[in-house]
C-alpha cells in the first residue's frame, strides 16, 4: 500500500506539472498530412470489461501463444481468443483487481493482482492451476520458461517461482527509492540466466538456478535536486540479442551490455518508461517526450528521429516487417518507415491511450488500449493492397486525419 501510494502521489505531481505554465511548451503535436505507403486491414476486435478502469491497465497487456490471444480486464476477466478470427475460446473470472499480465506459453497464462497474487490458469482451458501469494502487487507480466517463472512486484523484489506448483525457488531485492513511476519492469530469461530492470536504475543479471548474482550495472544513475528529477527507474524488459543486453530508463540512457559481464560498451542519452524494439541491426526507442528514435544496435550511432508525435504520450514501439508501429493517449495507431521514420500508415482503433505495446505476430499485429478493447490489423504494402482492392471491388483503408513525418 505504500507503494501504491507513492505511485499515485507522484501521479497527481506529474498531472499538475502538465497543467502548469508548461502547458503550452508540452502541446501533443497536431496530426497532419502524410502520404500512405501501407494497407491497414482490421480482422476483428474485441474487449475485455475495463470501462471504468482505464488508468489502472498500464500493466495489463496481451500475449500470444500457439495461435492463442490472451486478455485481462482490472476486474478479474481473463479471456482467451482465437489471434486470427477472434474467436472467444474460453473466459475466466478470477475475482481479483487484475494490474500484471498477461505471459503465456503452450501450457500456462499467468496474471498477477493488485493485492500481491499470481494466478496460473491452463492455456487451454483457463482453469486455475494454482496461484501463489507474493505480498507485492505485480504490475508487468512475469517470464515464462519450462524450468521457472520470474516476476517483478512493486515492493522492489524478483521471485522465481515453480510453473509446477507456484512454489518460490529464490528472490532477489532491490530497495525502491522513496518516489518511482507506477510500473515495474518485465523479467527476461535468457539461458541460464535471469534479466531484470528496476527502479534504482540499475539492471541485474541472476543465475537462473539459484538466485546469485552474476553482474548488476547501473544504467540510468539518478541525478539533479529534487526526487523528480532523480527519478531513474528502469519500467521495461531488457532486450537480449545473441550475446547483447539493450536496456534503457526513465530521465536516464539507452545502453547496450555484455550479457556474460554487464559491461557497459555504449550508452545514448534518452528517457523512455515503455521500453523498445529490436529488428535486425536496429533499436528502435518511443521517447518520454514522445520522439521515436531509430540507433543501430551495435554503436548506438542515431539512424534517424521523429518527432511529428512529440507529447502524444506514445507506446513502445514494434518492429514489423513492414515498418514499425506504436500508438498514442488518442488511440491512434502510427506506421513509420523503418529506414526513414516517416509516418506511412493510421488508423484509430478507438479514443482511448494505449499505453502496452503493439504485439507483432507474423504480418498482423494486435493493439489494446486503457479501457481493454482489442483491435488486431493486417498490414500490406499499399500497391499489392490497391490490386486486391481492384480485383474485389473494395478501397483501400484511409484516415481522415493522417499525419507527415519531419
Amino acid at each position: 500500500m505504500r507503494y501504491l501510494r507513492r505511485s499515485i502521489l507522484l501521479l497527481t505531481i506529474l498531472l499538475a506539472a502538465a497543467c502548469s505554465k508548461d502547458k503550452v511548451i508540452d502541446e501533443p503535436a497536431k496530426l497532419t498530412v502524410f502520404t500512405p505507403a501501407l494497407h491497414v486491414q482490421r480482422l476483428w476486435g474485441a474487449s475485455v470489461d475495463d470501462k471504468k478502469a482505464a488508468h489502472l491497465r498500464l500493466g495489463l497487456g496481451i500475449a500470444i501463444a500457439d495461435g492463442r490471444l490472451y486478455a485481462a480486464g482490472h476486474k478479474g476477466e481473463v479471456t482467451a481468443f482465437d489471434a486470427r478470427t477472434g474467436k472467444v475460446l474460453w473466459r475466466k473470472n478470477l475475482k481479483a483487481l487484475l494490474s500484471g499480465g498477461t505471459a503465456a506459453s503452450g501450457d500456462l497464462v499467468l496474471i498477477g493482482s493488485s493485492n500481491g497474487y499470481l494466478f496460473a490458469l491452463g492455456a487451454a482451458d483457463g482453469q486455475v492451476r494454482w496461484n501463489a501469494r507474493l505480498n507485492g502487487e505485480v504490475l508487468s507480466p512475469a517470464a515464462i520458461s519450462e524450468k521457472l517463472i520470474a516476476v517483478r512486484t512493486g515492493d522492489g523484489k524478483l521471485r522465481a517461482l515453480s510453473p509446477a506448483d507456484g512454489h518460490e525457488l529464490w528472490q532477489q531485492d532491490q530497495q525502491p527509492p522513496r518516489l518511482s513511476l507506477r510500473g515495474t519492469a518485465t523479467p527476461v530469461i535468457s539461458g541460464d540466466s535471469v534479466l531484470c530492470g528496476f527502479d534504482n536504475g540499475k539492471v541485474m543479471a541472476m543465475n537462473a538456478s539459484d538466485g546469485s548474482v552474476q553482474w548488476e550495472v547501473t544504467v540510468t544513475p539518478p541525478h539533479g535536486r529534487t526526487e523528480l528529477q532523480r527519478l531513474s527507474d528502469i519500467d521495461s524488459a531488457v532486450i537480449v540479442s545473441g550475446q547483447d543486453v539493450y536496456a534503457v530508463g526513465f530521465q536516464g540512457k539507452v545502453a547496450m551490455l555484455a550479457l556474460d559481464t554487464g559491461q557497459v560498451w555504449w550508452s545514448h542519452e534518452a528517457s523512455s518508461a515503455r521500453g523498445m524494439s529490436i529488428d535486425a541491426d536496429t533499436l528502435y526507442v518511443s521517447t518520454s517526450d514522445g520522439e521515436v528514435l531509430a540507433l543501430r544496435a551495435r554503436t548506438g550511432a542515431e539512424l534517424w528521429r521523429q518527432n511529428a508525435l512529440l507529447y502524444r504520450r506514445l507506446s513502445a514501439a514494434a518492429a514489423m516487417e513492414e515498418a514499425v508501429v506504436l500508438a498514442d493517449f488518442e488511440g491512434y495507431v502510427h506506421w513509420l518507415d523503418k529506414s526513414s521514420g516517416a509516418i506511412i500508415a493510421r488508423v484509430r482503433g478507438g479514443k482511448t491511450r494505449v499505453s502496452n505495446a503493439p504485439v507483432i505476430f507474423g504480418d498482423m499485429v494486435a493493439i489494446i488500449d486503457d479501457r481493454g478493447q482489442i483491435n488486431v490489423y493486417r498490414v500490406t504494402r499499399l500497391a499489392a493492397a490497391g490490386k486486391k482492392a481492384q480485383a474485389t471491388g473494395t478501397a483501400p483503408e484511409s484516415d481522415p486525419a493522417p499525419a507527415q513525418a519531419h
